[in-house]
């Protein structure tokens, strides 16, 4: 069990989930960051009482500042003051923030010694080889948060050997749209795609998971994680989210993590990881559930699993140019500016330009990150 802990992203789905976690099992907050989300924001400082907060917001930083003046808290500002928090000493950095944001604070956190719970997939789909390798050289651990990658780290407690693994299996929901031609997505309005069946989830990972490019990150990041390659990263859509994720060995037998669809499962294993202790969510009763049901991805629907796949394949910074891309995408259907069709149209134009296939620094993938937002925003002026 950790004593301290940094929450990035703190305001989020699951950053207040780490927070109802961290206040059950007793451990210190060392500092919380958010976007802008102020309000929330003074209420977790009041309660948790962290010694420093940091908001990317300059104005909001301003503003809390004189909020909180009696606390005694330290209140940072812009996206330095959110790297300096990563970077503060604390057993555990927990990043939920949400994008290519969370990139550069991660690698602060590695570069100050500071275990990584990772909820920010982004990290690992842009910043790929860069984020492995300096975990590696500062010897710190990433845990993973999303429930996906979670199931399959504790599916693999106790395997011996790499070379044992025949296969990843990641579960998806399918969303609420799962089943419907890609013609009857087209008038989708953004009211409908923010509707999960089953999960609560954030405005931008809600349309992600409608879209099912939420499936296509999660195996980039499957890959980085566990050294895997795509071809050996199946997907299948479980409609329940009951089973969360497989892993198949070479001796076909498939071991998988069960429990009910609460992020504060996850979220728990990796800050206590590698103890167990009880949990805020309910016991499943298997024997209330209903039937568990496995189906392939419509591929030709849902298309930008395989753009996703391919960008792995091609490496480089083509998965990062396909994840701004999206969350570029993303944000101008939510705003009503585009349709739910033109996310799956942005993100396979990304993919079609040439790009770098080899190793990259991190200025490339920012600039990438940079002009590809340009170059999908101007697609629908």
């Amino acid at each position: 069990m950790i004593n301290t802990l940094t929450v990035l992203g703190s305001t989020g789905s699951i950053g207040v989930q780490a927070l109802e976690v961290a206040e059950m099992h007793g451990i210190k907050i060392t500092a919380m960051t958010a976007n802008r989300r102020t309000d929330i924001l003074e209420n977790q400082i009041r309660k948790f009482r962290p010694g420093f907060a940091a908001v990317a917001d300059e104005q909001a930083a301003r503003d809390l500042k004189i909020k909180v003046a009696d606390t005694g808290v330290k209140v940072l500002s812009g996206k330095e003051g959110v790297k300096e928090c990563a970077a503060l000493s604390a057993e555990t950095v927990l990043n939920g923030i949400v994008g290519i944001a969370g990139l550069e604070p991660t690698l602060c956190a590695i570069a100050a010694g500071n275990r990584l719970a990772l909820a920010n997939k982004e990290t690992l789909v842009a910043g790929g080889d860069l984020v492995i390798n300096a975990a590696k050289k500062a010897g710190v651990d990433i845990l993973p948060v999303d429930s996906e990658h979670s199931a399959i780290f504790q599916s693999l407690q106790g395997c011996a050997a790499h070379g044992q693994i025949k296969k990843l299996i990641l579960t998806a929901s399918g969303g609420p749209f799962f089943g419907k031609a890609l013609d009857e997505l087209k008038n989708i309005t953004p009211e409908q795609a923010l509707k999960h069946p089953n999960w609560e989830m954030g405005a931008k990972i809600t349309i992600d998971s409608a879209t099912m490019m939420n499936k296509g990150l999660e195996l980039i990041e499957a890959a980085r994680l566990f050294d895997m390659p795509g071809d050996k990263i199946d997907i299948l859509v479980h409609r329940q989210s009951i089973v969360h994720s497989l892993v198949m060995y070479n001796d076909n037998s498939v071991i998988a993590q069960l429990g009910v669809p609460d992020m504060r499962i996850p979220i728990q294993y990796a800050l206590t990881y590698p103890d167990r202790f009880e949990s805020p969510v309910k016991e499943l009763d298997l024997a209330k559930c209903a039937d568990l049901t496995f189906e392939k991805p419509d591929y030709d629907t849902f298309k930008c699993i395989n753009y996703c796949r391919l960008s792995l394949e091609k490496g480089g910074v083509y998965p990062a140019a396909v994840n701004a891309a999206n969350e570029k995408a993303n944000e101008l259907f939510r705003a009503g500016r585009i349709g739910f069709t033109d996310i799956f149209l942005s993100v396979e134009k990304a993919l079609s330009a040439k790009r770098n296939g080899g190793e990259f620094t991190l200025e490339e993938v920012l600039e990438t990150d940079r002009e590809t937002r340009k170059e999908t925003e101007a697609m629908w002026l």
